[in-house]
C-alpha cells in the first residue's frame, strides 16, 4: 500500500461508502476466507493511523503509584478523560467535530438499524490492572447518545477473566449496559487460519455465531513476555475472546496463535470467499488505556503514571506504534523487534507503509 494522505485515503473510498449508504440492503456472504495481506478493514478511517493524547489532568497525582483498581479510580478526571477521547476521534477521522467523527468511525451493520445493532467490547480483567471507568463509560455513552444503540445490546466481557470483574464495577455507564464477565465461557470451535498450525480452537460463543455486530478492543498498556513482544496490549486482548491455552505450546506457537487469531473473521468481519477482503468490519475500534502502565506484567500492578490514550482502528498497527514509540522511545520500555515487526509483515506491511514514519498522531 502506498502511503496515502488523510484526504486521498476518503477520496478513494468516498465512491464505495456512498454505495453503501444510498443501498443499505446489500448482501454480505456468509464467507470463512483467509486474510487478504493490506485489505482495507475501514472504509471512513486510515487503517495504518494511530492517534494518542496525553494530559497530566487526566488523572491526580499521588504520593505513590496506586495499585488497586479502587484507588486509581479516585484520581481519575472523567471529564478529561471524556474530553479528550473525543479529540482522539476527530483526529482520528480527521474533522472538528466529535459528533461526526464518531459517526465515521463506528459503522452501522446492513440491514439493521442502530437500536438493534448488538455491541461488544473486549476489556481486560486478568490481574490487577484494568480499564478505568472513564474510558469505558465514555465509549459507552458515544454508542448510546450519539448513535442510538440500546444500552441492554451493549455486552461487556473478558471470557476467560470475567470473574474479576466483580472487583471492577464499572461506574457511569449507560442503564441498562451489560457486564457480562465471562459470558459463556470459550466455549465454541472455530478455524484458526495460518500462521498457527492448529487448525480449530474456542472462542466466545457470540462472535462465532454472528450475534455480534460491532467489537471494540479496549486494552491495558502492559509487559509480558518476549514471545509476545515484551508486552500485552489490543491483539493479546484477545487471550480472552479465543482460548488462550494454545499459545502456551511453544515461543514460535505462541506468535503465530497471537497473529492467526487476530486475522479471523470473529475480530476482523466477515470477509469475501477467495479473496480474503474484509466485506463488514466487526472490530471497528481499538483503545489502549496507559492512565497507568508497566513495564512488567500482567500480574504486577502499574508501575508509572503516563496519562496516555492512544486509539486506531486496526489492531496491529495500533499494537506496533504504540509498543514501538511510546513503550519504546517514550517510556524505555523496548519491545521484542522481531515479534513487533511481524505484528506488521504479516499483515502485509512494513514501517515505510505507515503515516507520518511510524509515530503517534498526537492531539
Amino acid at each position: 500500500m502506498d502511503k496515502i494522505s488523510r484526504r486521498s485515503f476518503i477520496k478513494k473510498t468516498a465512491v464505495a461508502t456512498a454505495w453503501i449508504s444510498a443501498f443499505p440492503m446489500i448482501f454480505i456472504p456468509k464467507a470463512r476466507a483467509q486474510w487478504a495481506p493490506k485489505t482495507i478493514v475501514h472504509p471512513n478511517v486510515n487503517n495504518l493511523r494511530v492517534v494518542g493524547i496525553t494530559d497530566s489532568l487526566m488523572t491526580k497525582s499521588a504520593k505513590e503509584i496506586p495499585l488497586e483498581w479502587v484507588a486509581q479510580e479516585k484520581l481519575v478526571n472523567k471529564k478529561a478523560v471524556e474530553e479528550n477521547i473525543d479529540k482522539m476521534a476527530c483526529g482520528l477521522a480527521d474533522t472538528r467535530n466529535p459528533g461526526e467523527a464518531w459517526r465515521a468511525i463506528f459503522l452501522k451493520p446492513p440491514l439493521k438499524p442502530w437500536s438493534d445493532t448488538v455491541v461488544a467490547i473486549k476489556t481486560n480483567c486478568i490481574f490487577v490492572q484494568h480499564t478505568r471507568s472513564a474510558v469505558m463509560a465514555k465509549v459507552c455513552h458515544v454508542l448510546t447518545d450519539i448513535l442510538g444503540v440500546k444500552p441492554s445490546n451493549i455486552h461487556i466481557y473478558d471470557a476467560r477473566h470475567g470473574n474479576s470483574m466483580s472487583e471492577t464495577p464499572f461506574h457511569g455507564l449507560p442503564k441498562g449496559v451489560k457486564i457480562e464477565g465471562g459470558w459463556d465461557g470459550i466455549a465454541v470451535t472455530t478455524p484458526v487460519p495460518p500462521p498457527w498450525d492448529g487448525g480449530k480452537s474456542d472462542c466466545v460463543e457470540h462472535l462465532v455465531s454472528g450475534t455480534v455486530d460491532i467489537l471494540i478492543n479496549i486494552s491495558m498498556c502492559k509487559g509480558h513476555d518476549p514471545q509476545f513482544g515484551n508486552f500485552t496490549m489490543t491483539m493479546k486482548n484477545h487471550f480472552g475472546t479465543f482460548h488462550p491455552f494454545p499459545a502456551h505450546r511453544s515461543a514460535k506457537a505462541g506468535l503465530d496463535y497471537l497473529i492467526a487469531i487476530n486475522q479471523t473473521p470473529e475480530i476482523l468481519g466477515k470477509m469475501a470467499d477467495k479473496t480474503g477482503k474484509v466485506l463488514y468490519p466487526r472490530q471497528q475500534l481499538c483503545i489502549v488505556d496507559a492512565l497507568w502502565a508497566s513495564e512488567t506484567g500482567p500480574s504486577w500492578g502499574p508501575s508509572h503514571q503516563p496519562n496516555f490514550l492512544a486509539m486506531g482502528v486496526f489492531s496491529p498497527v495500533v499494537d506496533y506504534v504504540v509498543a514501538t514509540q511510546f513503550r519504546g522511545k517514550r517510556m524505555g520500555w523496548e519491545p521484542n523487534k522481531e515479534v513487533t515487526r511481524r505484528m506488521l509483515s504479516d499483515f502485509g506491511y512494513s514501517e515505510t507503509d505507515l503515516p507520518a514514519g511510524g509515530t503517534i498522531i498526537e492531539v
